[in-house]
């Protein structure tokens, strides 16, 4: 069988940490794990989010025009010395994760040197564009997206409902599952720490109502703000706390005055903030996955989020937690209601969502990418089309 060569392109490896960022360099730091050889090609800057796995090659990039979002960049080209080195590299497969021109020059690299190529799926981009008044482009985007993905031998998302997201646009090639994992030693109920929930001035008795993200509008902050709100004015002993950083936080932090703010954390205190919680409330309905539920869930807490694609292909809707309509202040309150009105029950779903977490392990989820990868190499090639 051919030897199993991987180069990855993608659109955000380590200037900003996010789930797709932090879930390529988890896969990077597997392949090298089991000796396959990788080489990454990716965006650069001076002073990256954090240190990442692999050998990365730079590659051009501007900041994206988009207002409070310049933060991200947009990878604008394949030059000479990355082309140089992609073909010492001979890569026996070519993953490109982001549908930027990068990745669009390394679809044609690959097809004119009849390289395998698969894809991955992490961002559902056109769910964004309502926020920044794009709208009227979502019909051109997903025309493009449909090209790019039927390039390729397979295509990996994160779960079953995004491959029905996928089919109704037309995406029907080699879509498989490419599963997220949690460290679960890590997120674990046992990080319960009360002298923390007291240091930020909680109560032992108080039901905190935990969110965790980057604090963007898109991920509907003011649906959590508000169902929060409308809460606590029957149950006083709700309260709010907030773990991330972002452009949004000065004005949430006038909306929410009483809540707790982390800031940016990691490691032991995000698994510390989320075991010290008592609810999980994600309304975000732009996730292809979740990787927050799925720490959170790891910790044991029951999750409230929207009903929508990523969440809710974790999230069991009565057992570990409730769906609630998207974009609905009204359904969220009467979930969260809900769940925090049995104390027992809430103690039961946080058991349930630890005992699902358990079955979301990251080497076993790379390993059958790797058996992907190995199914696409036995595959015919691509061709340059024009």
């Amino acid at each position: 069988m051919e030897e199993l060569r991987v180069a990855l392109f993608t659109g955000n490896y380590n200037y900003m940490r996010d789930g797709a960022s932090l879930t390529l360099n988890r896969l990077v730091k597997y392949l090298e794990e089991q000796s396959i050889p990788v080489l990454v090609f990716a965006p650069s800057i001076k002073q990256p989010a954090f240190q990442h796995y692999g050998k990365m090659i730079g590659t051009p990039s501007i900041p994206m025009i988009v207002p409070g979002r310049d933060e991200y960049r947009i990878a604008y080209s394949l030059p000479d010395y990355a082309k140089k080195k992609l073909e010492e590299f001979s890569p026996t497969i070519v993953h490109v994760s982001t549908p930027d021109h990068l990745n669009f020059k390394a679809i044609k690299w690959a097809q004119a040197n009849r390289v395998q190529l698969v894809a991955s799926y992490h961002t559902h981009f056109t769910s964004y564009f309502s926020y920044y008044g794009l709208g009227p482009i979502e019909f051109l985007s997903w025309q493009y997206l449909k090209w790019f993905y039927g390039q390729c031998a397979h295509t990996y998302v994160p779960s079953e409902s995004m491959i029905e997201e996928l089919k109704t646009q037309g995406i029907t090639k080699g879509v498989k599952v490419w599963a997220r994992g949690v460290h679960t030693e890590l997120f674990n109920p046992e990080k319960r720490d009360m002298e923390f929930r007291r240091s930020a001035g909680l109560k032992d008795d108080d039901i905190v109502v935990t969110f965790v993200s980057r604090l963007v509008w898109e991920k509907e902050l003011r649906t959590y703000a508000e169902s929060v709100k409308r809460a606590q004015v029957k149950n006083p002993k709700v309260r709010a706390m907030i773990v991330g950083a972002g452009p949004a936080e000065k004005e949430l932090r006038q909306i929410l005055p009483q809540a707790h703010f982390t800031g940016f954390v990691k490691g032991e205190e995000l698994a510390r903030a989320y075991a010290s919680s008592d609810v999980f409330l994600f309304p975000s309905h732009t996730e292809t996955f979740g990787n927050v539920t799925l720490e959170a869930m790891s910790s044991g807490l029951p999750c409230l989020v929207a009903d929508a694609i990523g969440s809710k292909s974790l999230v069991k809707d009565g057992v570990n937690g409730r769906w609630a309509e998207k974009q609905s202040i009204k359904d969220f309150t009467e979930k969260l209601e809900w769940i925090i009105s049995d104390q027992a029950r809430m103690r039961e779903m946080g058991r349930a969502s630890r005992k699902m977490a358990l079955t979301y392990e990251w080497d076993t989820i790379n390993a059958g990418l790797v058996q992907n990868y190995r199914e696409a190499l036995a595959m015919p090639k691509p061709q340059l089309k024009f």
